[in-house]
This record gives structure tokens, sequence and C-alpha cells, in this order.
């Protein structure tokens, strides 16, 4: 389908953005609860079924693991993955990596609803391109190509021959006497590495809505996350002719429902689709791509153009747009989400501005929503009234029109903040209740929550500390969100006080060279990865000057997890305030100039110069 023009609105005026700010906030009293994250729950317990693993068909039988390795690589994500090939090229033989899933490919393993894909170009998204030569065939890949190139990358530098699927990891201790890890299973495994790098990232496990009586419901449920083919038959392309005759509800209209929703429209006998909060709805405008199309006949083709993208949405300098998306232009309205160098000295006359295209921008997306939709209640209805950075977006030519079907009904929650409750027979909303054969819950995951910090995955250091109660006593303390003192030998990946991007695996794959020179560096000279307090102190002081105030935007936000349901965005220092190009370099001049001496040396009993 041809995907609707674009058409740049109007910059509002005084009048129209006093009107806007009243609208924003009346829509965001309709939706905020008093209960906050509370209002989810995680799948282990009662709802242990939702995280079941529905495509390894059951762990494969093995004998309990006792041995010894050089690095335990906990998660098989792309964090993982590019943390194992980077530690390959550096020359680390013995890499042994553990994830609950049964294959590599992390978040990309556990989605494979209809629909899925990324909503980021394939080219910048699917990292080490330049080094396996693969071209994506896509602007926006598939979920399935994504899993694909993960188990490509772990092919190539032979991360099969030790990883454990099927596998949790239960504890990590660590032993001075033997200056390593001791790592622990739920299969029973036990075994030591020198050291570990934690990469579990922050979208793999399933967040579920507390809703009254879920446990109730009688017809058929599963989360997008653990697609249940054998109910709805078909593939991620689409034909559930399982559904064909069911009365299928979807709860969840983000980036996941954006894009299954279209496809349950098409084969489901009814759909309806509860809604708190509409999602703002842009053109993606896939297609097929060649290597002509992006350069692939120049050396290093990938990393430019990946660089090109983080800069643009860093806001940072660039002379070429070669992603040109609907991230790129709209990056200028990404800087409540991301910090960067964008603080101009009169911050009166940049807030103005921003306020003005922000409100343009939005504009524009409601339009689009009123060209679309053709019944105008449903089209308020999945209007959205906030500003833009308030939610992530999303993008798709489909969504819109799947709503113009007679055989897709959209239930507005937002007056009574979401769904009531549950019952054997389906979903109250009103007082009414909605018969369902089918409920599939479209709420994403626990994101920026991690098997470290959430404490699942206890981890205990030097004389027995467990990481989490340091961290209350003390705050959480890293150096560059890497290492901590007390923990030697750990280094943690993900989004610990360093810098993100909307594309994640770029930020993942520079953790992963950093973690992989870390462990080389420390081999060389016989020593332990470890920070002193003082460069934890450091570290602290530099991510919390200049750190933006971005609190009073987010307050006045409609609840989202980007500002934790209404309740307000975390205290403390989290994020490198100068953006992850700044970042990255900081992390190069760093590994030059400061490695060496910051690592701390076994005489030292783990008290390091850094």
């Amino acid at each position: 389908m041809t995907p609707s023009p674009q058409v740049p609105a109007p910059a509002p005026s005084p009048d129209e953005l006093a009107a806007l700010r009243r609208r924003y906030a009346r829509e965001r009293e309709r939706r905020v609860r008093p209960d906050g994250p509370r209002q989810y729950v995680g799948a282990d317990a009662d709802f242990g079924f939702y995280a079941a693993d529905p495509y390894a068909g059951g762990p494969a039988v093995r004998e309990p693991v006792r041995d010894g390795v050089d690095v335990a690589v906990v998660g098989g994500g792309f964090g993982g993955v590019l943390a194992g090939a980077r530690l390959r090229a550096r020359g680390v033989e013995r890499i042994r990596v553990i994830d609950k899933g049964g294959d590599f490919g992390g978040t990309w393993y556990w989605n494979r609803y209809p629909g899925v894909h990324c909503d980021i170009e394939s080219h910048v998204y699917l990292p080490m391109l330049d080094e396996t030569g693969y071209v994506p065939e896509w602007k926006y890949a598939p979920g399935e190509e994504i899993r694909q190139h993960a188990m490509r990358i772990a092919r190539r530098h032979d991360l099969y021959a030790d990883a454990l699927f099927s596998t949790t990891v239960t504890e990590l201790t660590w032993e001075e006497s033997s200056r390593g890890w001791r790592v622990e299973t739920d299969r029973g495994d036990s075994f030591l590495a020198r050291y570990v790098i934690t990469a579990t990232g922050t979208m793999t496990e399933p967040k579920l809505p507390a809703i009254p009586g879920i446990e109730d419901f009688e017809g058929h449920t599963f989360h997008t996350s653990r697609w249940d083919y054998a109910y709805t038959g078909g593939t991620p392309q689409g034909g559930l002719t399982g559904l064909a005759d069911k009365r299928v509800g979807v709860v969840g209209t983000g980036a996941t429902g954006v894009q299954v929703i279209p496809m349950l429209a098409e084969d489901a006998g009814h759909l309806y689709v509860f809604q708190r909060t509409p999602s703002t709805v842009d053109v993606r405008a896939n297609r097929r791509t060649t290597a002509a199309d992006v350069g692939a006949d120049r050396e290093g083709w990938a990393r430019a153009r990946r660089d090109n993208f983080l800069r643009i949405v860093s806001g940072e300098e660039y002379e070429e747009d070669l992603v040109a998306d609907g991230w790129t232009s709209s990056a200028g309205l990404l800087e409540k989400l991301l910090p960067s160098f964008r603080r101009p000295a009169d911050r009166e006359a940049f807030e103005a501005a921003y306020e003005a295209a922000d409100a343009a921008k939005m504009n524009e997306v409601r339009a689009r929503v009123g060209r679309t939709v053709t019944d105008p209640r449903t089209a308020e209805t999945l209007t959205p009234w906030y500003r833009y950075a308030c939610k992530r977006p999303t993008f798709s030519d489909t969504y819109y029109q799947a709503f113009n079907r007679t055989d897709v009904t959209l239930v507005d929650t937002a007056d009574t903040h979401g769904i009531e409750r549950v019952t054997r027979r389906g979903v109250v909303v009103a007082g009414t209740e909605y018969a369902l054969d089918c409920l599939i819950l479209a709420t994403g995951f626990s994101v920026g929550i991690s098997g470290v910090s959430s404490g699942r995955l206890p981890v205990h250091g030097r004389d027995g500390v467990p990481l989490l109660h340091a961290w209350a006593r003390h705050g959480v303390r890293t150096l560059h969100g890497f290492t901590c003192n007390g923990f030697p030998n750990l280094i943690h990946m993900g989004s610990l006080q360093n810098a993100s991007s909307v594309n994640f695996t770029h930020v993942l794959d520079e953790q992963a060279v950093h973690a992989a020179a870390l462990v080389a560096a420390a081999e060389a000279e016989g020593a332990l990865v470890e920070p002193s307090r003082e460069a934890e102190d450091a570290w602290l002081a530099a991510i919390a000057e200049g750190a933006p105030d971005h609190e009073w935007f987010h307050a006045e936000c409609t609840p989202g997890y980007y500002n934790r349901e209404g309740a307000g965005r975390p205290g403390g220092p989290t994020a490198y305030p100068h953006g992850a190009v700044a970042f990255h370099e900081l992390l190069r001049r760093w590994r030059e100039e400061s490695l060496h001496e910051a690592l701390s040396r076994p005489a030292a009993r783990g008290t390091a110069r850094g």
C-alpha cells in the first residue's frame, strides 16, 4: 500500500500551544494510575507459564557442567554475541555463553510474533555487517532475518561450542582463592570463570498487566514474546488460520501492538483492541534494498552508515543524512530522551522553539490519523495527545488502516485507567464485558531491568558482599557503567551509568569492544579488572556534572515506561550527559591512556589504581 504523503504542519500559535498544554494535561490525568509501575507483574510464580519457551521443544538432556572457562557471558542476545565475537578477536579461547532461550538471539529469539520487524534501519541495526559481508534485503528487517544474523555472528566466532542454552544463571560468587567467579545455573551446573560479562539485556522478561481476575480467564492466552503458533497457526508472515473463527483480544498498543494488530485483523474472526494510550504511528515506508542503495560496495560502508545515524540522533553535527527516515528527520525532538550537546545558553528560547517543533510534529501525526481512519470516533480515540518524546515513536503503513475493518473493534480504556477486570469469559471495560476466545498480551518487556538489577541473578563479590546490598547502601557505583569496586573481573553490559541511543546494538557493540579490551589487558598483565573507589567517585561526578534537567518534561508526560508509568524518572546520575558519540570517544581515549594504570594487581588485594 502506498504510504500517505507527509505534509509538514505549520508552527502553532501561542494560543494553540496553550490549548495543547491543557489538552495534554487532561489526557494524562485520564490515564495515570496510583499504582504506577506496580500495575505490571513479572512472568514468575503463578504466571510463569507466560515465560515458558514455546520454540525450543524443551531443554536438551545433558549432564551438569563442572569445569572452568576464561569468560562466562550471561546472555545470548546481541550483547552476549558481540562480547563473544570481540573476545575471540582478542584471542580469548574458552568462552561460554549462557542463555535461557534455546539459541542465540535474545529479544529476537523471543519476539517471533506475526509482523515482527525492527524499527531501526537494518543496515545500521544489524552489527558486524562489514565483518560478515552480509547486506540486509529490506530497509527494516523482519525478526527472523535479525535472529539469523545473531546466529551467523555466533557461528563465525565459534560461540556454539561451549554455549549452554535453555539454562538460567542462578548465582555468581567471587572466589578469592581461585581469583574467579563460581557460576551456578538452574540445570545444576557449577563452574569457574576468570571473568564474567553480564549481557542479560532489558528486553527478555515479559511484562504482564496485573489485571484483577486474569488468572480466571478460561480462554487461550499468551504473551506476544512467546507466540503460540500451535494455537494460531501461520508464521510471522501471517496466515493465522487457527483464529478464523475466534474472538481475539489484544492488550497493548505500543511498538509490538502496532505491528501485530494489522496481522491479527487480517485473520481473526473478530479482533478487539484494548487501548489505554495511543502510540504515535508515523510512516515506515519499508522496501527492498540493494547493495548499491546503501553503498555496500565500499569498504567500511556499514560502520560509516551506523556512525552517521548515531551522530544525527545524538544531536551531533553531520554533513549528510545517509539513513533519511523517521528517526533522523525528527532527531531534534529526541533531546528529552537522549542526553547530548544540545544545550544552548539561552535555554528559555530553546525550550520555546522545541515546544513549537514538537507541536508541529505531533499535529502532523494527528492529521495522519484523521486522513486514514474513516470513523471519526475511532480516529479521535487513536489520536495521541502528548509530546513526541513521551513515548517511543512507532512506524507502520498498515496500522491505522486495520481500524477501518468492520471486524475490528477499538475499546478505549482511558477513562477506567485500563481494563477493569478479566472474567472467565472475557474482558470488562466500563462495565461492559467483551467475550473472547483468546487474549493476547502485547505489553512488552520489563525495560531497564536486568537480571542483576532486579535481584533475579544474585551476585556476591569479595567477602561475600551482595551487589544489590552494596548499591542499596551506597547507591549504584560503577566506572563507565562496566565495573564495580569489590566485584573484580565482573563486567556489565547494558544501560547502567553509560550512554544509550535508539540504536542499541551500536551501543552494545561499542560496549563489547570495551569489555574485550578490559579482559585482554588484565590477561596480559596478570591483573584484575576492578576500579578503585576513587575512580567510581570521579565517574559519578562526571555523569552528574551537566546532567540535563528533564524531570519536569517527563512529569508532564502521559504514563509509560519512560517515566515509570507517571511515577517520574529514577533519581541520581544514570547516564553520561553528553551523548553516545562523546561517550564512545571517551572510552577510546581511556583505553589508550589509562587502561593499564587502572588495573588492579593481585598483591594489592583488589585495591585499584583507577
